[in-house]
């Protein structure tokens, strides 16, 4: 193989929140960095995941879902994200929920750009019965806007991932590749342990989860083989602190156990993780705060 055979660009996956797009960029990549919960908005920063086989690199950038019920500052930066990846990417995968296109749906294809190839991808097709009603389905979506292809695949169950980085591959550019081969991510350690902290805050709160929340790493120190990492959870209300705590700190006690878990099975070493709440008011509608926080 030459250099000039060797394809390497960005591609972005977008949509609106919960059709999968965190979860079909970790099995893509073959490692779990960019998190995910049934509740919407749950990606906040740009993530980009790295897959590299011996004739392409694909850099995934998970954004986060282009959101319209919620208002105010943090979520325009958050959709701002949404607009500002699409101009600067090779190649775009439009993710829908198979078999549902929604306004919300419609709202993100009207963001689309038309000077980049933008693939349909429709996910949770285990949940499709019909094949019939299926391809019946992926004409009706493709009338709406001109795709550059289509692929159907279940990103929870690994399926169909190999057709649909064939049919990325040729729309990336001849590169040499931006990233070595055995690197998934080039988000640091500090933010990966932040992303895991908030993943299980969103998991075991469920519902009860304040939205104007927020995961800062205060400290992140190597002792040998061992990362001592201190994780304040920012929340906007004092209100808002025992919930997340729980009665007797049982809450933060079952979310601070199973984010060491994780941060010692992708770290591959031990952990001493400490987890405190914390009260910032207004933090979700300060601009400057966000930006300082790497959201703006």
């Amino acid at each position: 193989m030459t250099d000039t055979d060797f394809r390497c660009g960005f591609v972005a996956i977008v949509g609106r929140p919960n059709v999968g797009k965190s979860t079909l960029m970790n099995h893509l990549i073959g490692q779990k960095i960019s998190i995910t919960s049934k509740k919407a908005q749950t990606t906040r920063h740009r993530v980009n995941g790295i897959h590299t086989e011996p004739n392409a690199q694909f850099v995934f950038v998970d954004t986060p879902g282009f959101q319209t019920f919620h208002k105010g500052a943090l979520n325009a930066t958050l959709n701002q994200s949404v607009k500002d990846t699409l101009g600067s990417v090779d190649c775009v995968l439009f993710v829908l929920e198979a078999m549902r296109l929604s306004n919300a749906d419609r709202e993100v294809m009207a963001l689309l750009p038309k000077n980049t190839p933008v693939i349909l991808v429709l996910n949770k097709v285990d949940k499709a019965k019909d094949s019939l009603m299926l391809n019946a389905f992926i004409q009706q979506v493709r009338e709406e806007f001109e795709f550059a292809d289509a692929e159907v695949v279940s990103a929870k169950h690994g399926q169909r991932l190999a057709e649909l980085l064939d049919k990325v591959r040729p729309h990336l550019p001849v590169s040499v590749p931006l990233y070595p081969e055995d690197m998934i991510t080039d988000k640091s350690q500090r933010f990966l342990a932040a992303e895991i902290v908030r993943e299980k805050l969103f998991r075991y709160l469920g519902e009860e989860l304040p939205y104007e929340m927020n995961v800062e790493v205060e400290a992140f120190e190597v002792d040998g083989h061992m990362f001592r990492i201190h994780v304040a959870i920012l929340v906007d209300k004092e209100g808002q602190k025992p919930i997340v705590i729980g009665r007797g700190g049982e809450k933060l006690k079952k979310i601070s156990t199973e984010a060491r878990l994780d941060m010692e099975q992708l770290f591959d070493c031990k952990v001493f993780l400490e987890v405190w709440v914390k009260v910032k008011s207004g933090w979700a509608d300060d601009v400057r705060f966000l930006r300082d926080f790497g959201l703006n």
